[in-house]
C-alpha cells in the first residue's frame, strides 16, 4: 500500500470531500517535511531574489491556512487572527523563528483548519473573504493549487540546499 492516502484504492472511489482531504493533507505533510534534516541556516538560505526560503515557505503556508480556514470561515480579521496583512509579509522571518517553532505553528494551523472545516459541507459558504462568499469546494481547490505550487518551490530549494553540502 502507498504511504499516500490519495493512492489508497479506497480513496479512488471515495466521496469528493474525502479525496480533497487526502490530497490537502499530503501537500501539508510535504511542506512540513521539506525542513527534515536541515540546519537552521539551511532552512533560512536565500537562494532566489524573492523572500522565498524553505522556512519562509512553511511560515507562509501557516498564513495561508489561517486566511482560508480562519478568516474566510470565521469572518475574523487578519489583525484579530494575528497574521500579516499581506501574503508577501508572511514570508518574512523573525530573528526568533526556528524550524521547530515554525513547524509547530504550521501543525497547529493545519489542525485548526481541519477542525473548522469538519462540520462543513463542500457547498457551504465561507463568507469572510474579500472576494465575497465562496463555497468550501472552491477554497479546497484554491488551497490545493497554492500548496502544490509551494511544494514545487520547496522541492527545488531543498535540492539546492542539499547540493550545496557537497
Amino acid at each position: 500500500m502507498s504511504p499516500f492516502a490519495s493512492m489508497d484504492p479506497a480513496t479512488f472511489t471515495a466521496d469528493l470531500r474525502t479525496q480533497f482531504d487526502a490530497f490537502l493533507d499530503e501537500h501539508r505533510a510535504a511542506l512540513h517535511d521539506c525542513l527534515d534534516g536541515l540546519t537552521e541556516q539551511e532552512a533560512r538560505a536565500s537562494l532566489v531574489p524573492s523572500r522565498t526560503t524553505l522556512l519562509g515557505l512553511v511560515k507562509h503556508a501557516t498564513f495561508v491556512e489561517k486566511v482560508w480556514f480562519d478568516e474566510a470561515i470565521t469572518c475574523r480579521t487578519r489583525a484579530e487572527i494575528g497574521i500579516p496583512a499581506t501574503p508577501d509579509e508572511s514570508f518574512v522571518l523573525a530573528a526568533g523563528d526556528t524550524i521547530g517553532g515554525i513547524r509547530a505553528a504550521y501543525a497547529r494551523a493545519c489542525e485548526d483548519s481541519r477542525r473548522r472545516t469538519d462540520p462543513l459541507a463542500l457547498d457551504d459558504l465561507a463568507r469572510g473573504n474579500r472576494r465575497g462568499p465562496l463555497p468550501l469546494r472552491w477554497v479546497y481547490l484554491h488551497m490545493l493549487r497554492e500548496l502544490a505550487q509551494h511544494c514545487g518551490h520547496a522541492d527545488i530549494l531543498r535540492e539546492q540546499v542539499l547540493a550545496a553540502r557537497s
